[in-house]
């Protein structure tokens, strides 16, 4: 049996994977890239719509410019009650050097990845592995793999699984269970390529539209003159027979009317709504559909599985490199399951909306589009889908509380929490350069001008740390106070705000996984 050695092997080459592999890469540590299939399937939309902040993480692999350069960003939404616009809105510009989003299909998305890992010498891919058995040891994690040649090892140590929706193997080989529910609707999606006037920058949403009675439609734009329509159909649809049988034109023609059309790409697929028991099982961390499944309506899977993946790049890096103990892993599971459970519960609340499955959840729904059809205070509580959005960190074991900082809970949709420990940082200009590329190269305290601090402490460091002083406008955007020095995560997250060189030291300790507070403790791990 052939066997391979690796820092880190990734178990899955999809968004999520190649994001895993690009982003520890890009810290020096050299990565095997697994995928069962044969060879890049680039086929179908999928996963459509990138979110502002997951562009920013590819950015810092070079990717993020070209996704948000071939997408399209709506800027007009409308929403219908069957026969009638209910309200419709305009998002603000962008405001940042990147769009709020993008629609672009996966499969454009992964060959603009495909080219950035083509580039990186440090990963190595490997189609056609099937995983058939994880074994793990105090020193490391072995991977047996099914191949067309026969059977393989990998020896890493440590593993990412970036398995997917269908990592059933992956996880009963590690043991973890993946609880929640799967709704019995079906959904149905078609790519078309049409010439829509004034559609093109829109997406629609219809509630119960008379073209699909009892159900819902929802309509994206993309890029060269093609659209994605996602139509819910009963459990027991049959697309081949509705095709056969011209029933599929039908439902085409129902929206786009007699213009001419080409079907680019169809499927037919069931939402489902689950978290993994456990997401750090040993040295292997699961991410991505792996981890978590939720609806679509909000773009979170994809955005919250590249979340993932930066998360575990910088710790698995910090560890691998010895800046960290291995204690800082448990900290994936913390951070990532709790954002899961976040975006499980405003899905769920979505769909209970969407797709209402008791007695008062219908006669919710009917009460509130019927009153938004006549009352604009209504329009608020038409639920088709909150947008994508970082996680904030503020109970995480990483994050030092500042009490004069409290989180006020989820923000209000469109919104962002202000600056804090624990939130995503906002991206202004800073010494030429952007914020988030400056704190995505490692720990970063920005200190008051003249502040010494910061330099003090990175001096006797257990990791790179990098100090800059705040201009005006940067501390503007922080909300920074005179004397407060600022410590930022290598995922651009806020780990503290510190008034002292003891707190600074203690929030760097923490924000690496230990709750030490001896300052000799410090100074001994630097010296390692």
């Amino acid at each position: 049996m052939d066997t391979v050695n690796a820092r880190v092997a990734v178990l899955g080459n999809g968004p999520v994977g190649q994001t895993a592999a690009l982003l520890l890469a890009a810290r020096g540590i050299p990565v095997v890239l697994l995928d069962r299939r044969p060879a890049r399937d680039p086929v179908g939309s999928k996963a459509i719509c990138q979110q502002r902040d997951v562009l920013d993480i590819w950015a810092a692999v070079g990717a993020g410019a070209a996704v948000a350069g071939e997408g399209v960003t709506w800027t007009t939404a409308r929403t219908f009650y069957r026969d009638k616009e209910l309200f419709s809105y305009r998002l603000p510009a962008a405001g940042t050097r990147l769009p709020p989003f993008v629609n672009l299909s996966q499969s454009r998305t992964e060959q603009i990845l495909d080219e950035r890992i083509a580039a990186q010498p440090l990963v190595d891919v490997r189609w056609g592995h099937r995983v058939t058995g994880i074994e793990q040891s105090a020193d490391g994690v072995g991977i047996r793999c099914q191949t067309a040649e026969g059977e393989c090892r990998i020896d890493a140590d440590h593993a990412v699984a970036c398995a997917g929706a269908r990592g059933d193997d992956i996880r009963r080989m590690l043991g973890v269970g993946f609880a929640g529910q799967s709704f019995d609707d079906l959904f149905l999606i078609c790519d078309i390529r049409a010439e829509l006037d004034g559609w093109a920058a829109e997406r629609r949403f219809y509630f119960d539209p008379p073209w699909n009675p009892g159900r819902q439609v929802l309509i994206h734009p993309c890029p060269g003159g093609r659209f994605r329509i996602d139509w819910q159909v009963p459990g027991d649809y049959d697309l081949a027979a509705e095709e056969t049988g011209g029933g599929l034109d039908a439902r085409v023609r129902a929206i786009i009317g007699e213009r001419p059309y080409e079907i680019v790409w169809k499927s037919v697929y069931r939402f489902h709504a689950r978290v993994a028991d456990r997401m750090r099982v040993g040295r292997v961390l699961l991410a991505g559909d792996c981890a978590h499944l939720v609806s679509p309506f909000g773009a979170r899977g994809l955005n919250s599985g590249v979340a993932d993946a930066e998360n575990a790049a910088w710790k698995l890096a910090h560890v691998l490199r010895g800046w960290a103990g291995p204690e800082l892993l448990e900290s994936y599971h913390d951070e990532r399951h709790a954002a899961a459970l976040e975006n499980l519960a405003v899905t769920s609340a979505t769909m209970d909306f969407l797709v209402p499955r008791t007695p008062e959840h219908r006669a919710r729904r009917l009460d509130v589009l019927e009153r938004a059809t006549r009352d604009p205070a209504a329009h608020a509580a038409v639920d088709s889908g909150r947008l994508a959005e970082p996680f904030w960190y503020v109970g995480s074991p990483l994050t030092t509380p500042d009490p004069a900082r409290p989180f006020a809970g989820r923000p209000s949709r469109g919104t962002l929490p202000a600056p804090a420990p624990g939130v995503l940082v906002p991206d202004v200009p800073l010494a030429g350069e952007r914020l988030r590329d400056l704190a995505r190269t490692g720990f970063l305290v920005l200190t008051p001008p003249g502040a010494d601090l910061g330099t003090a402490v990175a001096a006797v460091a257990p990791c790179p740390v990098r100090v800059l002083p705040f201009d005006a406008d940067s501390a503007a955007a922080l909300g920074a106070r005179p004397g407060e020095s600022w410590l930022l995560r290598p995922d651009a997250h806020v780990a503290a705000v510190a008034r002292s060189a003891g707190d600074l030291r203690a929030a760097l300790r923490r924000a690496l996984g230990s709750m030490s507070t001896s300052d000799s403790a410090f100074r001994r791990t630097a010296d390692v």
